[in-house]
């Protein structure tokens, strides 16, 4: 496709967090220790699943996965935002501009589902364990992971496409830290009611569709729970779902909040400050949520810093 012919606007200009000086250099040390502590939680999560054979059942491997896309994403987001800080004009090719847009749609449409994935695997260990391994089978997480990763990729080839037939014209400055929907709709001089539709629809069938297996999943185990005769099978049964639902909330409460709303030009200013929350602080907690609230992982981590003491 030859974009030149589609738009005049050949770069864009990424107006950032914030365009108060006084707090440039404070948030750009605020983020970069955020990068570098994703880096490492993620990293070091990943690592300790891999070398550690214990580890390598159903549940961890898809917390490995979401591991991995939350490093992934925030290499998406990341470099732009601190770059932003500390300098005075941030710019980025269109065609760079539209592939961190794929990356980011690809990335975060791929966590929803690996979230999906398991909250399903929760529902089966809770509500099913007799045939646990039976449901929940290599072949069925590799299944499961591969769909999560393909739906991603689909979702994120219609949204870059669609807005690759855009003409932009006028306006170059994004007014966010990254090229994301919504800000970029702004710009346009050409009709965007497919994108708007198209949005609409990914987004909401990604979010609605997830959620609702989310909700029913987590439905039937409370059910289960309340059914359970002993209190020490049923407080296990919640510890070992609360790490997984502090996640879900904190990435579908910040998520709605951001694309649920009306694309005016405010919502947009508003809405890059709690993209914030899914693109980078959540990629930073997830590694804590998961290894402070996990025996397993507890155990490992105190296992391996004894042995790298030693």
């Amino acid at each position: 496709m030859d974009i030149g012919n589609n738009s005049s606007v050949m770069e864009f200009i990424l107006m950032g967090l914030t365009d108060q000086p006084e707090l440039q250099l404070p948030l750009f040390f605020l983020f970069l220790m955020n990068s570098i502590a994703t880096v490492v939680g993620n990293v070091s999560l990943i690592n300790l699943i891999l070398l550690n054979s214990h580890l390598h059942t159903p549940m961890y491997f898809f917390l490995f996965n979401l591991s991995f896309i939350d490093l992934c994403y925030s290499f998406v987001c990341g470099p732009k935002l601190l770059m932003g800080f500390i300098s005075q004009r941030n710019v980025i090719p269109f065609t760079g501009c539209m592939a961190q847009l794929f990356f980011f749609c690809f990335f975060v449409s791929s966590e929803c589902y690996v979230l999906t994935a398991m909250a399903y695997d929760r529902y089966v260990a809770i509500c099913q364990p007799l045939l646990y391994a039976v449901i929940i089978s290599p072949r069925t997480c590799s299944l499961l992971m591969l769909g999560s990763y393909l739906m991603g990729f689909m979702g994120a080839m219609l949204h870059t496409g669609c807005m690759m037939r855009l003409i932009f014209c006028d306006s170059n400055i994004i007014n966010h830290y990254m090229c994301d929907i919504l800000p970029l709709l702004q710009l346009s001089c050409s009709s965007t009611y497919v994108n708007e539709l198209l949005s609409s629809a990914v987004v909401g069938t990604v979010i609605i569709g997830s959620s609702l297996i989310i909700f029913i999943s987590y439905a039937s185990i409370l059910f289960n729970i309340m059914h359970m005769s002993s209190v020490r099978a049923s407080s296990k049964a919640i510890s070992t779902c609360g790490s997984h639902i502090i996640s879900v909330g904190l990435f579908y409460g910040s998520g709605l909040l951001t694309y649920v709303k009306p694309s005016s030009a405010s919502s947009v200013g508003q809405g890059k400050f709690f993209s914030v929350f899914y693109t980078l602080v959540i990629p930073m907690l997830n590694p804590l949520i998961y290894s402070l609230r996990n025996k397993d992982v507890k155990l490992t981590l105190k296992g391996a810093l004894k042995r790298n003491t030693s």
